[in-house]
């Protein structure tokens, strides 16, 4: 079985806990052929179809700094892999929605991409949660610079966040205060060209924005709750935070629930859900992670049941 992976240079991964690379490394364990390409090498050609210049990768065994070996790199037609993972991280630029075009095309073609192109168009990280208002904290979308200051009047502690952000960067809380409040808005919103996101700060960020993934509509038992450290109000792994695996509680798995199914049906196979105490924040679908964080602090193999998910897919598919 062949499995391409559309993601960043691999010489960037982080591979002591990079989620791409824990999906290799399964396939790599299970006899699979892997292969690798970035987004500027998709291509399509009149009379032809969307092909991509990919490396077919060995993957080391132990792990070294020096992971993989690029065994050759040729031109295939996506339509020849058995399944094509989009793994490319954030931001969604305009380069990131020329590339679900061409996956949109390849699809078409037979290819079986996941996550679904049009899905990852339909459902940009930040704005998802707007179709699930009863889930989330009270919420503005806007690029007016009066209608959020009037947003920091009325719940008085608010985060305010770029649209396009990944990490945490960009993040802002203003307190009753409003220190900084027109500084802040005039940054993100670029003097009314951006639009901005703002919401009512959730004082339960102290427990941990909370990780949960659903893999083909079902969530993994356990989430990663990211804990902000000292004086930092972001939990995200790369703003600093601390992150504890935890069983998800109660309301954790009714979220899940509800959102599993929906979130499937509409082409997504791997979801992050971000929850913050009883809420919803963000819906990721581009690059989900925390896969070897959930794994390593459990014993839940989280990259060995997105595979065996993939696989069932990959062959209801070929049925």
């Amino acid at each position: 079985m062949k499995i391409l992976f559309v993601a960043d240079r691999l010489e960037t991964f982080k591979i002591e806990k990079d989620t791409t690379f824990a999906m290799m490394r399964e396939c790599h364990r299970r006899g699979m052929e892997v292969f690798a390409c970035e987004v500027q090498d998709l291509f399509w050609r009149s009379g032809g179809v969307v092909q991509a210049r990919a490396s077919r990768l060995s993957l080391q065994s132990p792990v070294k700094a020096q992971w993989f070996t690029v065994i050759d790199t040729q031109d295939h037609a996506l339509k020849d892999f058995a399944a094509v993972l989009m793994r490319k991280d954030p931001p969604f630029d305009v380069e990131y929605f020329y590339a679900t075009h061409l996956l949109e095309h390849a699809s078409k073609e037979g290819a079986k991409v996941f996550n679904d192109p049009v899905a990852l168009r339909d459902h940009p990280e930040k704005l998802a949660i707007l179709n699930f208002p009863h889930l989330i904290s009270p919420t503005l979308v806007t690029k007016n610079a009066q209608h959020l200051k009037a947003f920091h009047e009325e719940h008085q502690d608010i985060i305010l966040k770029p649209l396009d952000g990944m990490g945490g960067k960009g993040i802002y809380r203003v307190k009753s205060d409003a220190l900084n409040l027109g500084s802040l808005i005039e940054t993100l919103n670029m003097d009314g060209q951006q639009t901005v996101m703002a919401q009512r700060f959730i004082a339960d960020i102290k427990h941990g924005d909370k990780r949960i993934l659903l893999i083909d509509g079902k969530a993994v038992p356990f989430s990663l709750a990211r804990i902000p450290q000292g004086s930092e109000v972001r939990g995200n792994l790369a703003a600093g935070g601390l992150g504890v695996a935890q069983a998800l509680t109660p309301r954790d798995w009714d979220i899940a629930n509800e959102l599993g199914p929906v979130l499937k049906a509409r082409g997504l196979f791997l979801v992050g859900l971000d929850v913050i105490g009883e809420l919803l924040t963000e819906i990721n679908v581009t690059s989900p992670t925390c896969f070897q964080e959930i794994t390593d602090q459990t014993g839940f193999d989280v990259a060995s049941e997105f595979m065996d998910a993939l696989v069932r897919n990959v062959h209801s598919r070929n049925a």
